[in-house]
């Protein structure tokens, strides 16, 4: 099998917006303020570092796989999997390289931070703060459509390489055997990021991002996802005892109903929807710096996971 890894460093043609057509918008915010975004897009097509993505590449998600996976991700490469929302390209994230393997494949900028994904809830800890948070609340969460976001702490075994700049993380551990058999056998959190060129729509199934294909060593195919492309609900816990909703996804409902339940009340939504943000699109997490334009100084950061 050819390996699928870039030379580190290595950096693919970036996209040029039209003439006179910028790559900052601005938007309105609920208070009336205007802001300003921006972003870019870097485009995979660097044709002479794909493999030769054939039936050989390709497999079922089935347990009898998962050391397949698992030796790939120990070796730094960049496989598909499914799970339990949509597709993503998954890798080491505490490997360097392999982290930025999955932002040239994707042509997406680095300052656009990755989500990770561990086998159990009992693995949290291992690279986020939970300490403040009740007995038995991340267990009536997770495994789910969930995605935690929560402080890195000092302790973190992340490498700081991953989202650098960002004292917070995303966490998800999804509802699906295989994804998580993986983590468990890799002894380590999965990045997580959806299999999609940046900008694109989410895959729901292999065939939505066959071009992509030859970019990734393996191709592991669980059929056509059934929970569509809304997503996993986002919340925020690094408060103790306050919540905020950062995008409803698939299960807000039963996600603050949980919370409620063990006494935590809702905080200050800083939910943007898509339709204000109108960019670069990453199902699995966005991070996007939002600039007070009257001032032109940072505002809040927004993190989007999927």
């Amino acid at each position: 099998m050819k390996a699928c890894a870039k030379v580190a460093g290595e950096r693919l043609p970036l996209v040029r917006p039209p003439p006179g057509q910028p790559l900052t918008r601005r938007l309105s915010s609920q208070n009336g303020k205007r802001f300003a975004v921006s972003c870019s897009v870097r485009l995979s097509e660097n044709k002479g570092q794909r493999i030769d993505a054939g039936a050989e590449n390709i497999f079922p998600a089935t347990k009898d796989h998962v050391v397949k996976a698992t030796d790939a991700i120990s070796r730094g490469q960049v496989i598909a999997v499914p799970t339990d929302t949509i597709y993503g390209f998954a890798c080491d994230a505490c490997s360097a390289a392999a982290v930025n393997r999955i932002y040239e494949i994707k042509g997406r900028i680095q300052t656009r931070p990755l989500a990770i994904c561990v086998a159990d809830v009992s693995d949290i800890s291992r690279f986020a703060l939970v300490d403040h948070l009740p007995h038995g609340l991340l267990d009536s969460l997770l495994p789910g459509p969930v995605t935690v976001v929560l402080k890195r702490g000092e302790n973190s075994i992340l490498e700081r390489s991953l989202n650098p700049g960002l004292d917070s993380i995303g966490v998800r551990v999804p509802d699906l055997d295989f994804i998580r058999s993986i983590a468990r056998g890799a002894g380590s959190a999965l990045a997580l990021t959806s299999a999609n060129l940046s900008g694109r729509p989410s895959s729901v199934s292999v065939k939505d991002f066959q071009d992509l294909w030859p970019h990734c060593s393996y191709v592991f195919d669980g059929g056509i996802l059934p929970s569509g492309r809304a997503g996993s609900t986002i919340v925020d816990l690094i408060t103790p005892g306050v919540y905020k909703i950062l995008r409803d996804g698939s299960s807000r409902e039963e996600t603050t109903a949980v919370l409620g339940k063990f006494g935590f009340v809702e905080g200050y939504n800083a939910m943007l929807t898509q339709a204000e943000i109108n960019l670069d699109y990453d199902p699995f997490m966005e991070f996007v710096v939002v600039m007070q334009y009257e001032k032109n100084v940072c505002g809040r950061g927004f993190v989007l996971f999927k």
